[in-house]
């Protein structure tokens, strides 16, 4: 075989017209985590390995129209998500999963739930998660204004390139004083953000702000856990978090003081031990993390 003919198979799986890659390492119960715009499962690779080192099974998978997986123009939406969630689910055959979403992938755990319910699902965490609906309603009054998403649409179409980098700063929180900038996490972040494709970078953008997971949420009826920083500019915790946390019956809610929306990579070794005593059962809602921020 010569050296043009030398390629790698990377796993994937066919999925409601869509070809998703995945990755799976480890033995025991199943992890699986589910990413946020616009990034791929690379971002969760600090959880992934610390659990799959201490004896979990960690699967995740990029979505539709983002990383390595396929870019159809169709099925950009939270239920399409939630159904290719449930081909990962099933045809890896997985029980007893917890599953794990950060920021829109918090929506897709969610309405995968709402959908499917919660027979393969032992306990779930929400971390820094857009549920139950982001944009500003009558009903939502702290939610973001729909002005702030047609700006990010704008800014998409413009120059995705050049908004992924200024996204980066206050996504993991590096536009605040003091704060230590990580170039490596930025370029990571960009290079994330141009491996997702165009129709999957904007048309995902009405998927997590304008879906309403209201319903979702009360229907989740296993142990969760819900992560969020206090300083989140991405996913503000009034109108996600705090809400969120009554909805899901018996919820634990840890708030993490100033941290930002990207704090799986930010504040990683806190994130891995929270998750790591949750799924052990050794964080207890006694152990409820207490702010003095409340909902407006």
């Amino acid at each position: 075989m010569g050296y043009s003919e030398v390629f790698f198979e990377m796993a994937k799986i066919q999925a409601n017209g869509a070809e998703l890659y995945y990755k799976d390492w480890g033995k025991g119960q199943p992890v699986v985590f589910s990413h946020g715009w616009p990034l791929s499962s690379d971002a969760f690779e600090d959880q992934m390995f610390y659990l799959a080192s201490r004896g979990y099974r960690c699967i995740a998978h990029d979505r539709r129209g983002h990383g390595r997986s396929s870019q159809p123009w169709e099925g950009n939406d939270m239920d399409t998500y939630a159904d290719d969630l449930n081909e990962v689910i099933t045809k890896l055959n997985l029980e007893n999963a917890v599953l794990v979403g950060h920021s829109t992938g918090g929506g897709e755990v969610a309405r995968y739930i709402g959908r499917y319910g919660t027979r393969r699902v032992a306990k779930v965490v929400l971390i820094s998660a857009v549920p139950p609906l982001m944009l500003k309603t009558e009903s939502n009054p702290n939610g973001t204004p729909i002005e702030a998403f047609n700006q990010i649409r704008s800014a998409v179409l413009a120059d995705r390139s050049q908004f992924w980098k200024d996204l980066s700063m206050p996504f993991f929180g590096y536009n605040r004083p003091g704060a230590k900038v990580s170039d490596g996490v930025r370029e990571s972040f960009w290079l994330q953000g141009m491996m997702c494709g165009f129709p999957g970078a904007y048309f995902c953008i009405k998927a997590f702000s304008e879906t309403d997971q209201t319903e979702d949420l009360k229907k989740i009826d296993v142990p969760t856990l819900i992560l969020h920083g206090d300083d989140d500019q991405i996913v503000p915790i009034v109108a996600s978090a705090m809400l969120s946390s009554k909805l899901v019956k018996n919820a634990i809610l840890k708030i993490y003081p100033g941290a930002p929306h990207g704090m799986p990579i930010t504040l990683k070794d806190k994130v891995n031990a929270d998750l790591l005593a949750f799924i052990q059962g050794k964080l207890m809602p006694s152990e409820k993390t207490a702010s003095p921020m409340q909902p407006a």
